[in-house]
């Protein structure tokens, strides 16, 4: 409700339709009741009033039954006290918010068991592979080498190279890793 004034007015048939209750009704259907909201409408023309019956669920349908039959006394009721010119119409609307609060209670309690059967069953687990199945980057020894161009130079250091070829190359190349003679053969050709 952004109206202010309905919101005061709501809290006013709140109060009169509570006390007025707390006083008992003639209808011996009538249970306890608890008026848990009221709501009404920009205009002031209608009020939804929403409560809740302690009892079984025949005793909230005779609730019910009683309430729709006061109707008429509790709006008049209203209307005396509260002071508007139009007294807005009254609706009463079971409140289903404890219902659906309690049921939300007992989904949390079982939701709260299983996480404990789990953590139990979780204490008492092991694993079925290694305890760490991801793979790590392995580590390279000061020995070892990817690199195939160094261990060519290492072996030409060593004398060890036995791919002739490969050594003249090796030789023809200078610092830049450029072929002298295919240089030479280039700039010919310009």
């Amino acid at each position: 409700m952004s109206n202010p004034r309905a919101a005061k007015v709501a809290e006013r048939i709140q109060q009169i339709i509570a006390r007025r209750l707390e006083k008992g009704l003639r209808d011996p259907r009538m249970g306890f009741v608890t008026i848990t909201d009221v709501r009404v409408t920009g205009d002031l023309q209608h009020a939804s009033v929403f409560y809740t019956v302690y009892g079984s669920e025949e005793e909230q349908s005779d609730t019910a039954k009683a309430l729709k039959a006061a109707t008429g006394m509790l709006r008049t009721e209203v209307g005396k006290q509260l002071g508007t010119r139009l007294t807005p119409v009254l609706e009463f609307i079971h409140d289903e918010l404890p219902d659906s609060a309690q049921h939300l209670n007992e989904l949390l309690a079982e939701a709260k068991r299983r996480d404990d059967e789990a953590h139990a069953l979780a204490a008492n687990a092991s694993y079925a592979g290694e305890e760490d199945p991801y793979s790590k980057p392995r580590d390279l020894d000061a020995d070892e080498s990817d690199d195939s161009d160094d261990d060519d130079l290492d072996d030409l250091e060593d004398g060890e190279f036995d791919d002739s070829d490969e050594l003249e190359d090796l030789e023809d190349e200078d610092e830049d890793g450029i072929d002298e003679e295919d240089l030479e053969d280039d700039e010919r050709r310009d």
